[in-house]
């Protein structure tokens, strides 16, 4: 069965992810197009590296090509928020992006975008999703591609540049080209590599790249850049004695930072050093929007500036929606994307990379020193995190425990709750979540908190309380 999440479809490579479903999936959004009367406009499909994407999008052009719906095919592996840009630039009606982002090698999947580059919704996919799991193969008839592409049914493009030239026009390149700054890349063999290097090379940066080729396999780790999987990144910046290390995720929609000490930026640290950059040193004004699971640091930033903060449940959907009606500054969560006014509305760890770069130009500081001025001015707070497969026998025990009127006995008061997306606690200085994952069957403890030893000790009594191991 095709079932979306809150980054998309996503299924084990010959279990979920079939051709069939491919194609069923792509059949019911042709079908919709058709009801939208919008077949003369269409879509553009893009995709990363993983097993079988390329394969999978050109299933799936085979099927608009049949419906009449005109689809444009980028024509090389494609970061996901090129997709998104050419949904906007282009005024496309939709976009699709074979990927399945961060997931284990195993898995592939689809992400869908509607008018404007944005994530669709949850209304738009639980409706899609019906639909596709309940064609028959008999009602799919693709044309073959390369038939399709000569009768002009298909068009291959290539809109990296156009892409690329809108990152670089939105920064101070000037600047950056003046810092001189050392940079080591490491795209975890995903699509980011060719386009932030462009990017940095023009810039006149110092370049180095790891994990640069492609495999499937992406080395025998996630492709997600977390404090697990960046190690030899954290190496070769402190080889190097590069400025910053940068890394993005499979498809190149999340990003992860190391500093010049060589150590790891959590993706809460991102957000708050743009956000303090964009308020501070290019003073633009505009509310920040987080998740219920990303930090509150944002929130005192947001207030010594006179702003805002807006949280929303998890899934950027959620996170463009408010950041277009309240016109609000940036938009992140702590999983590692972000995006800022003006830009796409979705994610994009090659426009937040860019904007990092600059932002250590600009204010000729180190990274590391950047931080710590913050920390000082703010105070600090301590992120814990875990992550738990579960049985599936044990979904209905777990979500009984997280709603109703029960809680946990902890060592820390509770001052008020938030059933937003799971169940949020809040204390008198901080707060934790437990909530489902949204794309894996795993459940997630957040918790932050003045003190490392506190926030530990709380995800440790969620985790007794719910009987994860």
């Amino acid at each position: 069965m095709i079932e979306f999440g809150t980054g998309g479809w996503r299924a084990i490579i010959g279990d979920g992810f079939t051709k069939a479903n491919v194609q069923r999936l792509s059949l019911s959004l042709a079908r919709r197009i058709q009801r939208d009367g919008v077949e003369n406009r269409g879509l553009v499909i893009g995709y990363d590296r993983r097993f079988l994407s390329h394969e999978a999008a050109q299933w799936s052009a085979e099927v608009f090509a049949q419906e009449g719906v005109r689809v444009l095919v980028i024509d090389r592996d494609a970061p996901t928020p090129l997709v998104m840009y050419c949904v906007r630039r282009l005024e496309l009606p939709y976009g699709m992006s074979v990927t399945a982002s961060h997931n284990p090698a195993i898995y592939n999947g689809v992400k869908l975008f509607l008018s404007g580059g944005r994530d669709a919704d949850e209304g738009f996919t639980r409706e899609l999703q019906i639909e596709a799991n309940a064609l028959d193969m008999e009602n799919v008839n693709p044309a073959p591609y390369d038939e399709a592409l000569k009768a002009g049914r298909i068009a291959e493009i290539n809109p990296r540049n156009d892409y690329l030239d809108g990152i670089i026009s939105a920064v101070d390149m000037a600047k950056i080209r003046q810092a001189n700054l050392s940079i080591v890349l490491d795209p975890m063999y995903g699509v980011s590599g060719t386009s932030l290097e462009t990017i940095l090379l023009t810039a006149r940066c110092d370049v180095d790249i790891i994990h640069g080729r492609r495999d499937t396999l992406f080395g025998g780790k996630l492709p997600a850049p977390n404090v697990e999987t960046l190690d030899a990144l954290r190496m070769a910046v402190c080889e190097r004695r590069a400025d910053i290390g940068i890394a993005t995720d499979g498809d190149a929609d999340r990003l992860g930072i190391i500093s010049d000490e060589g150590k790891f930026v959590h993706p809460n640290e991102i957000l708050v050093l743009l956000y303090y950059y964009l308020l501070e040193y290019k003073g633009w004004r505009g509310a920040a929007v987080r998740n219920l699971a990303t930090t509150h640091m944002l929130d005192r930033i947001a207030e010594a500036y006179g702003e805002r903060c807006i949280e929303t449940p998890v899934g950027f959907k959620h996170i463009s929606k408010a950041m277009d009606d309240h016109g609000a500054l940036i938009g992140g969560e702590s999983s590692g994307g972000l995006t800022v006014r003006g830009h796409i509305l979705g994610k994009d760890g090659i426009y937040a990379a860019t904007l990092l770069t600059e932002m250590l130009a600009i204010s000729g500081e180190k990274l590391s020193s950047l931080l710590k001025r913050i920390s000082d001015r703010f105070g600090s707070l301590y992120m814990a995190e875990r992550d738990f497969a579960y049985k599936s026998s044990h979904y209905q025990e777990i979500q009984r425990l997280l709603t109703g009127d029960r809680f946990p006995k902890l060592s820390e008061e509770i001052t008020s709750v938030n059933d937003l997306d799971g169940r949020k606690l809040l204390f008198r200085d901080g707060w934790m979540i437990a909530r489902f994952s949204g794309t894996e069957p795993r459940i997630r403890i957040f918790c932050e908190m003045p003190t490392r030893a506190r926030a530990d000790r709380l995800c440790a009594e969620m985790q007794e309380y719910l009987g994860l191991n």
